[in-house]
């Protein structure tokens, strides 16, 4: 007995060990289904009989006159193309022209509320002042992550807020991939560790973050050696540097996936309109709001007086970011503010700063706070400050905030490395909207997350939150409207073959409820990781070309393809480049009017492409095609040209453009006569020495 009990002690602690072990090592290296790698769900188009190629047949959006068309025949105006054009009185309201909701505000929130209550059955439109994510959501640090800082605050502090902030984004995080694959993507982010101490503080930290991710994580994390983590990261400062541990998080491309979001929501039934500014609220005679005048901006830019008009819904949503006290002062005037507006400002530096496929994050900089280094498009992001500051629509970066951001940079890259103040392509702040909540017993405490708010008039205000929940604060504001308005939810019926096929139900799953974690957006469906070499082998665009045109579009990649122009060379065979330095075509243009209401170069060159958060100089100089081929499409005369190259070069301003060239005209530009002997960049390179083996410049 005693020698069964000596036999039975350390084989039972063995076995626990080795399954405690196993388990460990399953959950380390299960097989995990990473976003995009799977077959595209819709097939990519093939060769008929006789050889004959069948692009895919995408449905189209409502043009943007019809749009308007719909929204003025809800306040009682007509509202076809005809009477719109000429012009004609107002007809009878009829009660089924009426939205269920509006939404005021286009960027991630707004965008995201349209698609949930469209794909709820609800009759439903939405309109911005300026363009889809003009403001904060396309300047963010283009990270779809849970927040490992809060997790370390939520543990510290025993916040359990905190802990349920960082749960519900790993969630939201692996919806956002999952529905938009070619937008986003998985990015291990390294966290270098200059003290031995830290290697496992920082472990126990990530693998408490792999944990919580649980089936919506995808790798776990891991620790490298100094010599691997220089080999990952070379150049990393070596200087006290003892290891790093890599943990992974998403990465996105904010502004295309803003508009994807409208688009989508535009193509299942709701009127999505830019450029269209609200100027007052509507009230009925008990005083609820039951609608919104607005004013068409784009009439005013060629020339003409902005046409205004009432919209009429059951329901209105703010969803207006940092401008959310500028409506609500609409329905109010006396309401106390609630927006506590913070700048983050970021810049862009070549892509040599940092390896193309992995980012880094300093958790701790001299003041306190958290930046991240992050590959994006070729070019490297670092960022991002955090201090008060006025609201304003296209704030500047100032000069203090980018030298401090490359300070910080300079702490952590190797000294071979000359961190130059010319080296910053661009430099743009976006205004993170913190609120305050206008019913708890501190008014001048911030929410931890988002804020959902009605006034006595009934507008629903959604603010706060992060790209990465924009999904889940879209849904809470819906069934709030659904409840407080007493709007009736119903399955969506005759739904768009968004993929382009008929082998697919989008609609099916859509039975009135909230869907959106599986409402796959435009260009989702049939893209995979290899299909920019379908592009390649029938169109004949170059490589990079095709990447980044399957990786920003998805399947609508065939399309701007299509409308790319002729090269009439041997190769590449379609698609002339408006920038020698970047990917983008002259078919991204023509799709951006065509098909996602583009209406101003800016938009083009800031939210369809992102060419001006890569390069403003580089934006500055491709504007002369851009303005022609939008002049094109859109039957611009020249005074609307000239007033597009005005406000392009003065938007540009807040891209980091240099002040000596915010005075450049067209014609300097296109004969390349630019001056900037005067400019930082003029004395970084050995420029206009002869071709020896020691250029004169350097023997002096």
């Amino acid at each position: 007995m005693a020698f069964r009990q000596r036999i039975a002690k350390p084989l039972l602690y063995t076995t626990g060990a080795v399954a405690l072990g196993g388990g460990l090592l399953y959950i380390s290296y299960r097989p995990r289904n990473i976003p995009g790698s799977d077959p595209a769900v819709a097939p990519p188009p093939g060769y008929g009989e006789g050889g004959n190629f069948r692009p895919p047949r995408f449905p189209k959006v409502k043009t943007r006159d019809e749009q308007i068309a719909d929204l003025k025949r809800s306040g009682g105006s007509k509202g076809s193309i005809t009477h719109l054009l000429k012009g004609d009185e107002a007809t009878s309201q009829n009660e089924g022209d009426i939205y269920d909701l509006l939404v005021i505000g286009a960027g991630a929130t707004g965008a995201g509320i349209a698609l949930d209550a469209a794909t709820r059955g609800l009759k439903v439109a939405v309109v911005e002042r300026d363009d889809f994510s003009s403001g904060t959501s396309s300047k963010s640090t283009k990270l779809v992550h849970g927040g490992v800082r809060y997790l370390e605050k939520a543990v510290w502090e025993l916040d359990y807020n905190q802990y349920k902030l960082v749960r519900e984004a790993l969630r939201e995080r692996k919806y956002f991939l999952d529905t938009a694959p070619h937008l986003s993507m998985w990015l291990p982010i390294m966290l270098p560790l200059n003290k031995w101490w830290k290697a496992p503080y920082y472990w126990v930290g990530t693998k408490c973050y792999d944990l919580l991710a649980g089936s919506e994580g995808i790798e776990t994390s891991y620790f490298l050696t100094k010599s691997k983590a220089l080999d990952a990261f070379p150049m990393l400062k070596k200087t006290n540097l003892v290891g790093a541990l890599v943990y992974y998080d998403g990465a996105h491309n904010d502004s295309r996936m803003n508009v994807s979001l409208a688009m989508t929501a535009a193509l299942y039934g709701s009127t999505v309109v830019n450029h269209l500014e609200v100027t007052s609220l509507e009230k009925d005679e008990n005083g609820q709001l039951c609608g919104a005048r607005v004013k068409d901006l784009v009439q005013e830019k060629n020339g003409k007086k902005a046409d205004e008009f009432l919209i009429r819904a059951r329901g209105i949503i703010n969803a207006t970011g940092p401008f959310t006290d500028g409506i609500r002062k609409m329905d109010e005037a006396g309401v106390k503010e609630i927006v506590a507006p913070s700048s983050g400002v970021h810049i862009t530096l070549p892509g040599y700063y940092s390896p193309q496929k992995m980012g880094l994050i300093d958790p701790k900089t001299s003041d306190g706070r958290v930046i991240f280094f992050l590959p994006w498009q070729g070019n490297t992001i670092a960022g991002t400050t955090d201090a008060p500051t006025e609201i304003s629509q296209n704030p500047v970066a100032k000069e203090a905030e980018i030298d401090w951001i490359l300070s910080e940079i300079r702490h952590y890259l190797s000294p071979d490395i000359n961190v130059r103040r010319g080296d910053v392509l661009a430099a743009w702040s976006g205004i993170r909207p913190l609120v305050k909540d206008p019913n708890a017993k501190n008014t001048e405490s911030l929410v931890r997350n988002h804020l959902i708010n009605i006034s006595p008039s009934g507008l629903l205000t959604c603010a706060g939150g992060k790209w990465t929940t924009y999904r889940q604060m879209a849904e809470e504001a819906v069934d709030e409207a659904v409840s407080h308005f007493k709007l009736q939810t119903q399955p969506v019926r005759n739904a768009p073959d968004v993929s382009g096929t008929e082998l697919i139900d989008d609609g099916a799953r859509l039975d009135g409820s909230c869907q959106t974690h599986q409402v796959k957006l435009v260009g989702a469906h049939g893209f995979s990781k290899t299909l920019f070499i379908n592009l390649i082998q029938h169109f004949g665009v170059e490589t990079d070309v095709a990447k980044h045109l399957t990786e920003s579009y998805g399947d609508r990649a065939w399309t701007v393809a299509a409308l790319s122009s002729p090269t009439e060379k041997r190769f590449p065979v379609r698609g002339e480049r408006i920038s020698p330095l970047y990917p983008f075509i002259d078919g991204e243009v023509r799709y951006a009017v065509r098909h996602e209401y583009a209406q101003t170069a800016v938009d083009v060159i800031a939210r369809r492409t992102r060419l001006a958060f890569l390069n403003a100089q580089a934006a500055l100089e491709a504007l002369p095609k851009v303005i022609d081929i939008m002049a094109g499409e859109l039957k611009w005369d020249n005074k609307r040209k000239e007033v597009e190259w005005k406000d392009s070069v003065a938007f540009l301003e807040s891209m980091g453009l240099p002040k000596s060239k915010l005075t450049a005209t067209r014609k300097e530009v296109e004969a390349g006569k630019l001056n900037f002997k005067d400019s930082v960049e003029y004395k970084m390179y050995s420029r206009n020495d002869a071709p020896e083996d020691e250029t004169e410049g350097d023997r002096k």
